[in-house]
């Protein structure tokens, strides 16, 4: 009996055995399956992996990141060449000789119009175009033909007489040329009178949707105390939704196809620029703001209605009617509020202009940095703040600061208009008569 048990025992011990070694490579090979499955490999397409283009074949040794990048984009998929973009004739504007013919560092937005014609015509008609420029190196050094379409464009009719700004003027250009110039020059003319920097947006080689999509790329400019929408956005409901499940949306999907099931909220390019809802694409970021918000005291665009309808189209893809009329009453109530603190700003230096005590120089008396602080970087961000639903930059990064910088240009004004005062006024005397 005893030997009957021990008999089983082993035989059980040599099944289990066994099945071990059949069922855990078979488990292993299962889950390796299913694991490999479910891996999301790299985009491997590369349309220009067996290009025999003399570009190609050259600057792949010289500069082999710009022809990998520009081997996944979908430019180099529809078969436009290297050519095509960079390649002019020797007499164009800005032409340079390169290996027996002449091309252009940059293409301007001349080359881009070739396949992009309706985009460039919306951008320039854009706060991006000539107005972003202008609004550092000033419109003296324009061409008649670029002032007249400057002075055509909304922004360009609210102040076409713009000087150069003086911060930038101040600073000089070692410093704006890393600083104002980096953003503004967007919108600066090219040598071939074309206007533009399309690659502030769509970098080079690769062109992404994905990247001229996500806020981040935004963020290279509107950010800062003067224009912090990058901030506001991240605090945002939208900026959260963004953050915390932006890598499930359908960041590729075809251009004025998307709805909400590619973007469950949005982001700037949603807003701005994207075809969405009863909204078709643009490429003038202003064709839907009601406001100028940027301005000191800010008015209403000329079609603003227009503006209106076409971003409400967006907000109807997810909120409704009431909630969209509400917001936008309260909003401008809120630019009128921040406007009236301006004017009161405006109205508090008047008598110190009135009585010669601030020179003509501008920014070399302390309170001309308040003066200027005071709407052109927590007016605004306030303003900002309320349409792009950020609370904090709202109150604290903005309607508390104008009403600190109003104390401070109350105290400012009685110092100054005090001292004056108390300046004794010189007596003329009669001059001695000779022989008197």
């Amino acid at each position: 009996m005893a030997e009957n048990t021990s008999f089983w025992r082993s035989a059980r011990v040599l099944i289990l055995g066994l099945l071990a070694v059949i069922i855990v490579p078979g488990l292993a090979l299962i889950m390796f399956a299913v694991s490999s499955s479910m891996r999301v490999e790299p985009e491997a397409t590369d349309a220009l992996a067996n290009s025999t283009d003399e570009c190609v074949t050259c600057h792949r040794q010289t500069t082999p990141g710009i022809v990998a990048q520009y081997g996944h984009s979908s430019m180099a998929a529809a078969a436009v060449s290297c050519k095509d973009c960079h390649e002019v004739a020797g007499d164009y504007p800005g032409a340079v000789e390169h290996e027996g013919t002449f091309v252009l560092n940059q293409p301007t937005t001349a080359m881009c119009s070739t396949c992009h014609a309706a985009e460039v015509a919306q951008f320039n008609q854009s706060r991006h175009g000539l107005p972003a420029y202008v609004a550092v190196a000033g419109s003296q050094d324009l061409s008649p033909e670029l002032l007249a379409l400057y002075e055509a464009i909304p922004e360009g009719q609210f102040a076409p007489d713009k000087s150069r700004n003086a911060i930038a003027s101040l600073e000089g250009p070692a410093i704006t040329r890393f600083a104002c110039e980096s953003c503004h020059d967007i919108g600066k003319p090219a040598a071939d009178n074309s206007v533009g920097q399309c690659s502030k947006c769509h970098m080079r080689h690769e062109f992404s949707l994905e990247q001229a999509r996500k806020p981040e790329t935004c963020n290279n400019c509107h950010i800062g105390p003067d224009h912090p929408q990058w901030e506001i956005y991240q605090e945002s409901k939208h900026g959260i939704a963004y953050q915390t499940n932006g890598h499930t949306w359908n960041w590729d999907a075809e251009p004025g196809t998307l709805t909400v099931l590619d973007f469950p909220a949005p982001t700037c390019a949603t807003c701005h620029i994207s075809g969405f809802g009863a909204s078709g694409t643009t490429h003038d970021v202003g064709a839907r703001l009601t406001w100028y918000l940027f301005a000191p005291i800010s008015e209403r665009r000329p079609a603003w209605q227009d503006n209106q309808v076409q971003m409400q189209n967006v907000c109807r893809e997810c909120h409704n009617e009431n909630f969209i009329a509400d917001f936008y009453a309260d909003a401008d109530l809120l630019v009128d509020a921040v406007n009236a603190r301006v004017v009161e700003s405006n109205e508090i230096i008047a008598p110190l202009k009135e009585a010669g005590l601030l020179t003509d120089a501008p920014f070399d008396q302390p309170i001309d940095f308040t003066h200027y602080e005071l709407w052109h970087h927590w007016g605004r961000t306030a303003k900002f703040g309320a349409w792009m639903q950020g609370a904090d930059y709202t109150q604290w990064h903005g309607a508390y600061e104008v009403l600190s910088d109003l104390a401070e240009l109350r105290e400012y004004a009685e110092e100054l208009l005090g001292e004056s005062a108390s300046v004794p006024t010189p007596v003329s005397t009669p001059e001695a008569t000779p022989g008197s």
